[in-house]
């Protein structure tokens, strides 16, 4: 099952396309100068090609100045020049930088050329010079590579997607290992928020068998609160064994989870906090839900909204449905969430209080987006004012 909401993985998605756009963008237009700079590096040849050609037809009235400087200009392309039957001539700008015979040079030198020169007959088509010495038609062959930097542009998209790929390796093993912080945070949280809930019905219970040696309160009414306790005891139980796994749903009266809930948190709240359900008690309206988890979350932001009253105030429940969702408004009278909690209230250990360890929020959000497919958000909240958390739940998951 997918964790994120649709809203996030529509968004995963785009970027994921913007990011192949960028690259095939980027890998398209390299290609593009490729051919372009490729193109102009062989009209740079045919130039001197020319220019060879014509430096080669010496007639001693012609000014030859410039054809000299355009085959003395060409510094970046590697180039062999061979003979008509193949023999190499001379050469340019490879590492064999001297003016001998290709015969009379060393085997590893004329190795070397031999290689280069087959390699520029894969690369480029030959241009082909005839001058005249004397009276003797001479053919040569101009070979020639691609330059220095027209290999590098050439492999500068896999390098860059090379880079592309390193940088995302990083973010997500970043990603990655923020997760499994974030996770054992969570856990961390899970392990002392099941000791604190337990602890409470525990207490309880203690209490009322120390009343009851002590020959204070009947054993009837201790039985009744015992029998609370337990029940409670098993709420808890069953709602951390759902945590963990996928829970069942189904339909249930959503009106009388929440009037249940305020039932339970009523005798346990503050004495000046008052709580307005603004829906009749006998209203029905069935939902698909988990109703022990649900429950978990009416409490959860019920205790949030006390915290931020300091006890002191009003937390009022509306509700509003229509053919394809419900809608739930917990507001408070508190001090208000600034812009920048707002964006971290629902994280693993947030919180602002100088005791607990901010999961309640986050078990809220896990319950309803991951298990209802709803959404929990602040709708609304202004600082010294109060804040309103709206919870939707689909009437069809």
């Amino acid at each position: 099952m997918n964790n994120l909401p649709t809203s996030k993985i529509i968004i995963k998605w785009l970027l994921i396309l913007a990011s192949f756009l960028i690259v095939t963008s980027i890998l398209w237009n390299t290609n593009q100068f490729f051919r372009k700079f490729k193109n102009e590096e062989r009209i740079k040849m045919e130039v001197l090609a020319t220019a060879y050609e014509n430096f080669n037809n010496v007639d001693l009235d012609i000014d030859i100045s410039l054809e000299e400087k355009i085959i003395q200009s060409n510094r970046s392309i590697p180039m062999i020049i061979t003979f008509e039957n193949g023999d190499i001539n001379r050469w340019q700008n490879l590492d064999v930088e001297n003016t001998k015979k290709f015969t009379s040079l060393p085997v590893d030198d004329r190795l070397y050329l031999s290689r280069q020169l087959n390699q520029m007959k894969e690369e480029n088509e030959p241009l082909i010079v005839n001058f005249q010495q004397g009276q003797i038609d001479i053919t040569e062959k101009i070979y020639y590579r691609d330059s220095d930097l027209l290999n590098k542009l050439q492999y500068y998209p896999l390098g860059l997607v090379l880079i592309l790929f390193l940088f995302g390796t990083i973010i997500y093993l970043a990603f990655k290992s923020n997760k499994i912080a974030e996770q054992n945070k969570l856990w961390a949280g899970m392990a002392k928020e099941t000791a604190h809930q337990i602890g409470t019905p525990l207490s309880s219970i203690m209490a009322w068998m120390e009343l009851l040696r002590m020959g204070e309160g009947t054993a009837d009414q201790a039985a009744d609160e015992i029998e609370k306790d337990i029940r409670r005891l098993e709420i808890i139980t069953e709602r951390f064994s759902k945590i963990g796994s996928i829970p069942a749903l189904k339909p249930d009266n959503i009106v009388k989870i929440i009037y249940d809930s305020i039932a339970y948190l009523k005798p346990r709240s503050p004495k000046k906090t008052s709580y307005i359900i603004d829906f009749p008690e006998n209203k029905e309206v069935l939902v698909p839900v988990n109703a022990s988890l649900f429950s978990w979350v009416i409490e959860n932001l019920c205790k949030n909204a006390i915290d931020a009253m300091d006890g002191v105030g009003t937390i009022l429940i509306t509700m509003k449905e229509d053919a394809r969702q419900v809608i739930i408004d917990v507001s408070d009278t508190g001090r208000g969430i600034s812009r920048t909690e707002q964006r971290d209230i629902f994280n693993p250990g947030y919180t602002s209080k100088k005791r607990g360890w901010g999961l309640g929020l986050s078990l809220s959000k896990r319950i309803i987006r991951d298990y209802h497919k709803g959404k929990i958000f602040v709708k609304s909240s202004t600082m010294g004012e109060g804040t309103t958390f709206r919870v939707i739940i689909r009437k069809k998951v």
